[in-house]
């Protein structure tokens, strides 16, 4: 009989206090999980945009190209390897990244006329983004051709509209007549 009176009379409220305590810690793991997974979608762009630049720096240099000398009958030239040249301009174009907002480029920003007519920059590596962009793309070389030279592709960007700067870099160096790049991106605050 004191079983069914007890069956019947419901949760008390310790159990009650129980089952809110634990609803709370499931929330404010999900509130943390959910912030960290919108960081790290924001950060995924820099660093496939990254090593894709990388990837394409590296086929560049590796392309055949030969002097551009005529050649006289029985003479030869040896094979011309050389990184793309600095790009003229950063996309966006001012040198400011956008401030915790997406910014849609156009084609002409990867593109521009200078860069194309040189085939430096970005036109060089064969490389632009079609879709909105959290943050700002650079490239940039030291030298060209000789062991030693390097290159470096810089994504920066303001997450959140704090004025602090996430930087992304691949880093890239010729060695032994080959272009080298870093096997991890440098990261400086790559959740800002």
């Amino acid at each position: 009989m004191a079983i069914r009176k007890r069956l019947k009379g419901g949760f008390t409220l310790i159990e009650l206090m129980i089952v809110v305590a634990i609803v709370g810690v499931l929330a404010v793991l999900a509130v943390y999980g959910v912030r960290k997974y919108i960081a790290n979608s924001k950060t995924a762009e820099a660093r496939n945009s990254l090593g894709q630049i990388g990837k394409d720096a590296v086929t560049a240099f590796e392309g055949e190209r030969m002097a551009s000398a005529v050649l006289g009958e029985t003479a030869s030239t040896a094979v011309v390897r050389q990184m793309c040249a600095n790009s003229s301009v950063t996309v966006p174009p001012g040198g400011t990244p956008p401030a915790g907002k997406k910014y849609q480029s156009s084609k002409a920003d990867w593109s521009n006329a200078a860069d194309v007519a040189a085939n430096k920059g970005f036109p060089c590596l064969k490389y632009e983004m079609t879709a909105p962009q959290y943050y700002m793309y650079n490239y940039q070389v030291t030298g060209s051709s000789t062991d030693g030279d390097t290159m470096t592709a810089t994504a920066n960007g303001d997450l959140n509209g704090d004025t602090t700067a996430s930087t992304f870099q691949q880093l890239g160096k010729i060695q032994t007549s080959r272009l080298t790049l870093a096997p991890a991106l440098f990261e400086n605050s790559p959740e800002e």
